[in-house]
């Protein structure tokens, strides 16, 4: 993890696949697509948030702006290992992530018990600022998954990631303890992403539609909050009522 992009500015389009969606976008996609340099690995992610959930919450009414603060490690870290923070802005359906590495001793220095970043940048200042803000905000969530992540071999700035065995949990808010906790998706499912710059490439395009593959608004963190206790009264006869 020695180099790393920072600032990312793009689409996400979100889908969910059955495994025989999955197998034939694969076969379908052979030749345009390669694994990426993280290529299969497990993604484990604490997500920040008020006590009362303000955060998730407000971002499940689908406003034009929300805002989300996450640790994020791939596989399971320990004491000077590297994970990044990350502060995730969506505004009129466009992405703006910003992320800074650390060891994962000093990220929970930096955002459990509120010690300054020891390498102090422009986008610890953003984390700051948030942090500030939003005033008491602490580790709520703990998602973790196996990701597939594949790049476009013609077009550099496609990236289409495959997550499956979603786990959540609210208890035992650290990275360094081993991925456990309640299954998000239903057996065979995969939440597909598609990042991009600008425009879908066409043969992309065409794929889903022969494979009657269609966006979806599903969130991990938003599926979790809504099945936990703490989201049961936001969610009833599936629309949000608070």
């Amino acid at each position: 993890m020695s180099t790393y992009q920072s600032v990312f500015k793009r689409y996400e389009k979100k889908y969910m696949l059955n495994e025989e969606q999955y197998r034939h976008l694969l076969k379908r996609a052979a030749g345009k697509v390669k694994e990426d340099k993280f290529k299969q690995s497990r993604i484990n992610t604490i997500y920040f948030d008020t006590p009362d959930y303000h955060l998730i919450s407000a971002s499940l009414e689908k406003p034009l702006y929300k805002e989300k603060l996450r640790l994020r490690s791939y596989g399971t870290p320990h004491g000077h290992d590297q994970v990044f923070v990350e502060l995730k802005k969506k505004f009129q359906g466009v992405v703006y992530k910003r992320r800074t590495i650390m060891s994962l001793e000093e990220a929970v220095e930096y955002l459990y018990h509120r010690k300054p970043a020891r390498n102090a940048s422009q986008i610890t200042q953003e984390i700051d600022w948030f942090l500030k803000f939003y005033g008491e905000i602490g580790p709520a969530m703990y998602i973790s998954y196996e990701r597939l992540a594949l790049s476009g071999i013609e077009d550099p700035g496609l990236r289409i990631t495959f997550d499956q065995d979603i786990l959540w949990r609210q208890d035992e808010l650290d990275l360094s303890m081993a991925p456990w906790g309640r299954s998000l998706l239903a057996p065979g499912q995969r939440l597909m992403e598609i990042k991009i710059a600008g425009a879908m490439p066409l043969w992309l395009a065409h794929i889903l539609d022969e494979l009657a593959i269609y966006p979806s608004s599903f969130s991990k963190y938003g599926k979790a909050y809504l099945t936990s206790s703490a989201g049961q009264i936001l969610n009833k006869g599936g629309k949000i009522i608070a």
